[in-house]
């Protein structure tokens, strides 16, 4: 069966001037093996959810892409054909269920199939809601009376540092920028979600 690609690149992000001249922004679910692991220890708030079968983790909950090239599959085998190859490391994505060293997952579009466990990694990510039809402000400190760092285009991917259930202080790797984003404005954590 032939292999579709889908290219996770860019996710440009909309930083203004002025902006820019104000400002000069783990453990790969592998197993049991990993259960002791604290980079991989389960979310308080998730406590009520269901436990994976074969890690105990929490099932849904987000990880993220540990490489650049990463292939999704139709089925938990490498006998059932490729459905995407992600570009994107540090991509997030959401654990639906567990099989063996096989993880279901959803991309931010909806797109579920089966990774290979060693593909994903416990460090958090996440990427500004698709639903987002203008921009989500980058600010510098948890308010929305504080002065924006940016504008953040829908899909702009950002590492999470620090998350307290209503705002996430996030870094933008590539472009050297640090602030803070409404919670409810990402893909990757849930609702009432913290993050130490």
């Amino acid at each position: 069966m032939p292999s579709h690609h889908k290219s996770r690149r860019g996710l440009a992000v909309a930083i203004s001037a002025a902006a820019l001249a104000a400002t000069a922004v783990a453990a790969a679910l592998i197993g049991p093996a990993s259960l002791s692991d604290p980079a991989e220890a389960a979310p308080a708030f998730n406590a009520g959810w269901k436990k994976g079968r074969e890690t105990g983790y929490p099932v849904p909950r987000y990880v993220s892409l540990k490489f650049a090239s990463s292939r999704m599959r139709i089925g938990p085998s490498t006998d059932y054909g490729s459905r995407f190859v992600y570009k994107a490391q540090g991509l997030p994505m959401e654990i639906t269920e567990e099989f063996g060293n096989w993880r279901q997952v959803r991309d931010y579009d909806g797109i579920s199939g089966w990774m290979y466990a060693p593909l994903l990694s416990g460090r958090r990510t996440a990427v500004v809601g698709p639903w987002i039809d203008t921009v989500a402000p980058l600010y510098r400190s948890p308010s929305k009376h504080a002065g924006v760092v940016a504008e953040l285009k829908a899909r702009v991917r950002m590492s999470l540092d620090h998350c307290d259930g209503q705002w996430c202080r996030v870094t933008l790797a590539r472009q050297g920028v640090r602030g803070y984003v409404e919670q409810a404005s990402l893909w990757g954590v849930y609702p009432g979600e913290t993050i130490e």
